[in-house]
């Protein structure tokens, strides 16, 4: 009985004494930073259930170390912590804090030890680079006339460090991409978004791993365009039918005109957003060749920018921009492709019914909605005039037709001056050095046949 006795009060005794002796290094975590510039934050986190004694982060270079945060705490070898919370810290490590550091290859070294009997240090060192030196870029010295809406074309010459350039219209950022046949040099297409105002200033820019920022101006001028203002009065369509296509299983609450309003304002948001996100998929090559080509013959029952105001019963109710054109032939007409392209969409897609969208390159990009059959599938390579569907009333349509629209690297464009040869050739490829290959102008005309804006519109509005 007295050596039961002996060994439990043993036990008891030996457990708490075996975690002040025995214990194991921090669990160290830092972020994995590769460049730092002028101040760069450094996160740390430390996961040790004794506390940490002592945590320091230090930078070396040139054989030069210099200390950028240390947090020393009281040492404790016997009343020690079981169950201290992880410590995180952000450290600035840069020339603004160390004046001595220059641009160049440097070490940094975060160091914890444990706050307990055996004081065990855990280590961790990040190889990086000191890059404080901004980069440069010089734009093209072409004139670039633009329309409210439209698109365009700017070559230029980063330089120094960097990994991102391309052009700022406000808050939009358009990517760049390697000029074909010009080593060094860079384009972009880009677009001054229907809604912007056309004072929105636009520039080209360069951007070094640490975020310093080059940009330089280039000439341009925007024309100012009005767009067509237009009433839907609701009790005109069908929205039983409109609404319950997309919403077959009453998802969506409230009444008809409360559901309508919901697929005809949040739904459209996310769809438009689906379309932007596209973007991230384009092939960085052209895939198209001239002037792309319209749906012939056919009629403009809206067009690009159109806003809407719906009402019920007398009161507004929503209110909508139309990003696109509607164009109406015969009920199912076959859709030819714009121009040479992948499929990179084609099911459904909310308001756009069965939509296929087809990526021509460089984040160039159109969409085909409300059509009542697919004729190609998301992979497919396709030519310009190839029949990919055929046009229906799927979707936030109201009759039978097509509803066309293009992306410059996810932003809504008009399409008109992209059915225009000789804005091709002289807004695009003559930049680039290329020919309209592949063009028949006679084939290709600058607009489909357009009802005049005062003829009563028919009701294909989505």
């Amino acid at each position: 009985m007295k050596i039961a006795f002996v060994v439990l009060v043993l036990l008891l005794v030996s457990a708490p004494l075996a975690s002040f002796i025995v214990s194991q290094p921090a669990a160290l975590t830092v972020d994995p930073v590769k460049v730092i510039g002028f101040s760069t934050p450094v996160h740390v986190r430390v996961e040790d259930p004794h506390g940490v004694r002592k945590l320091d982060v230090e930078i070396e270079q040139d054989g030069k170390t210099y200390s950028t945060t240390s947090i020393e705490t009281s040492a404790k070898r016997f009343f020690i912590q079981r169950h201290a919370a992880p410590l995180t810290l952000t450290s600035d490590v840069g020339r603004k804090k160390i004046p001595g550091l220059h641009d160049g290859k440097a070490r940094i070294t975060v160091t914890a030890v444990s706050n307990d009997f055996r004081a065990l240090t855990a280590s961790q060192t990040l190889d990086v680079d000191i890059m404080t030196a901004p980069p440069t870029v010089t734009a093209d010295g072409v004139q670039h006339y633009i329309n409210q809406g439209g698109s365009e074309m700017v070559t230029f010459t980063p330089g120094g460090a960097w990994t991102e350039a391309g052009v700022k219209v406000g808050d939009y950022t358009f990517r760049s991409f390697p000029l074909p046949g010009h080593p060094g040099q860079y384009f972009s297409l880009f677009a001054l978004s229907w809604q912007l105002d056309p004072e929105t200033p636009m520039w080209v820019y360069a951007t070094n791993p640490t975020g310093v920022q080059a940009r330089s101006d280039f000439w341009h001028k925007v024309f100012p365009k009005k767009f067509h203002d237009s009433t839907i009065r609701l009790e005109e369509m069908n929205l039983d039918r409109l609404v319950n296509q997309i919403d077959p299983d009453h998802k969506i609450p409230g009444d008809l005109v409360q559901r309508f309003v919901y697929i005809n304002s949040a739904m459209r948001v996310a769809n438009n957003k689906t379309l932007a996100d596209l973007r991230f998929q384009t092939e960085q090559k052209f895939l198209w060749t001239g002037a792309f080509l319209p749906m012939v013959d056919s009629t403009v029952e809206a067009r690009f920018a159109d806003r809407r105001t719906y009402t019920w019963e007398g009161k507004k109710v929503d209110e909508q921009t139309h990003l696109g054109y509607d164009l109406a032939k015969v009920a199912h007409a076959p859709i030819p492709a714009s121009n040479d392209g992948k499929v990179l969409w084609a099911e459904n897609l909310g308001i756009y019914g069965n939509c296929i969208v087809i990526d021509h390159g460089f984040g160039l990009q159109t969409v085909y909605g409300h059509l009542s059959e697919f004729l190609v599938k998301k992979g497919d390579i396709v030519k310009k005039g190839q029949v990919i569907g055929k046009t229906g009333s799927t979707g936030l349509a109201g009759g039978d037709h097509l509803h066309f629209t293009m992306l410059i690297d996810g932003v809504q464009v008009n399409a008109v001056e992209w059915w225009d040869p000789h804005w091709v050739k002289d807004r695009v490829l003559s930049k680039m050095g290329l020919t309209l290959e592949g063009t028949d102008a006679s084939a290709a005309p600058a607009e489909p046949a357009a009802k005049s804006h005062k003829a009563k519109p028919k009701k294909h509005h989505r």
